[in-house]
């Protein structure tokens, strides 16, 4: 009796036990507020849209719910007028509206602004709209560049809306290296691209172009279609969006830029070492994160590599990922507890951590390496595990109460087991 108590006990203290491990501990990290240095809230300036439609000859082409391209266009267009938040800057970009005759080098500069970016007067922007019609020639890669120069200025969220038929005709002018190019100068611009009734190459192009920037392509074939698509790629600028901050990397911890906690961008040129500093409290646990986008043709077996390593060189921890096929992002990452401080240290005093990134992307020779590939740092800096419950100090991340849950389970069997098995034991004696 006494043994059957005390493992009876034995058993509900190991549930008490695996029970306080599972429940949540609760979150003393302290929240950070967006606010100024004076206390006073920011203001979040903004959102721009820029929407640019293709006027070109093509849109005459009658394909879309019985009518042009051209009048499908115009009927989606004011819809999204109707429907534009208050809050949004709205500008639009035609190209290939002016220029009819056949002389290309005057037609591939056929684009301009039909409506400055800024507040929106829907009746005026309507009636803009409404004097379109099809005309010229495809300059995508001059409309892009005009359309990024119109919504330079401010740091709100910027977003270009490119809306087409066919592709780009004004080669040698790439659209797509105009969209990297766009993407390399920092401006945090999205361009979206939406193909009317797209033949293949249309379709390549247009992911090019977005890819390139972190936007969407969509193919389009009703106007209803158009026009919700359009009408979400709006409201998605107005949504509050954690916008990267443009930043350096360098060859060496020792010049390496100092970091916050935050969300950066940056380009890697291919087979490249970058580094980044970040200052970690005793106590605290450095999380942080890399993502390298593929926006080109590679060759495969390629890898991206996250090291995080002490002032002296020794590295601390390591994330890694290697691929070998198609992909169009990837990632890894790593989290480093830092130790906290004993009575007699300065727990005051941070320890530099350098981050190191790398990657191991390689292209074939007729692929311009030129801006390298694009990188996106995540940091974050949180207070460090300080009990059995927080799961960061088991090291076995999300899963490690499905694994504590099954040992219970076992145990809690066998006991059970055990016991039943004495029982019949001890009743095949008495018989």
């Amino acid at each position: 009796m006494i043994t059957r108590k005390r493992l009876a006990a034995g058993v509900c203290a190991l549930v008490a036990t695996f029970a306080t491990g599972i429940l949540p501990a609760v979150d003393t990290a302290p929240a950070y507020a967006a606010a100024r240095p004076d206390g006073q809230s920011a203001e979040k300036p903004a959102p721009k849209v820029d929407l640019v439609l293709d006027v070109s000859g093509s849109m005459r082409t009658a394909d879309i719910d019985g009518k042009s391209r051209m009048a499908a266009a115009k009927q989606a267009f004011n819809e999204v007028l109707d429907a534009v938040p208050p809050e949004v800057q709205l500008g639009i970009r035609t190209l290939g509206a002016n220029y009819p005759g056949e002389d290309r080098k005057v037609g591939c500069k056929d684009t301009r602004a039909l409506y400055p970016v800024g507040p929106l007067d829907r009746t005026e922007a309507k009636t803009a709209v409404a004097t379109l019609a099809p005309t010229g020639w495809t300059p995508i890669g001059p409309a892009l560049q005009g359309a990024a120069q119109d919504l330079k200025g401010g740091d709100a969220t910027r977003r270009i809306v490119l809306i087409t038929d066919g592709e780009d005709t004004c080669q040698p002018l790439d659209p797509c290296e105009v969209a990297r190019d766009i993407a390399a100068q920092g401006l945090h611009l999205t361009i979206d691209t939406l193909g009317l009734i797209p033949d293949a190459k249309t379709r390549e192009q247009l992911t090019c172009i977005a890819e390139a920037t972190g936007g969407t392509y969509t193919s389009v074939q009703h106007t209803d279609q158009l026009s919700g698509k359009v009408k979400q790629l709006v409201d998605r600028a107005a949504d509050p969006v954690a916008v990267p901050v443009a930043t350096s990397g360098t060859a060496s911890c020792q010049d390496a830029p100092q970091l916050k906690p935050g969300l950066y961008t940056d380009r890697e040129k291919f087979a490249e070492h970058r580094a980044y500093k970040v200052d970690v409290l005793p106590g605290q646990e450095l999380r942080a994160s890399v993502s390298v986008g593929v926006d080109r043709q590679t060759n495969p077996d390629y890898g991206v590599l996250l090291r995080a390593v002490t002032a002296h060189g020794r590295e601390i921890v390591r994330g890694s990922e290697a691929g070998d096929g198609r992909t169009d992002l990837i990632s890894t990452g790593l989290r480093y507890p830092k130790a906290p401080a004993d009575d007699s240290a300065d727990k005051s005093t941070p320890e530099s951590v350098c981050l190191q990134v790398s990657n191991s992307f390689s292209a074939p020779p007729s692929v311009k390496t030129d801006p390298g590939l694009p990188v996106e740092l995540a940091i974050d800096v949180v207070n460090g595990p300080d009990s059995a419950s927080d799961v960061a100090s088991f090291g076995l991340g999300r899963g490690w109460w499905l694994l504590g849950a099954l040992a219970l389970t076992g145990l809690v069997a066998g006991l059970v087991w055990g016991w039943v098995s004495r029982w019949r034991i001890a009743v095949w004696r008495t018989r």
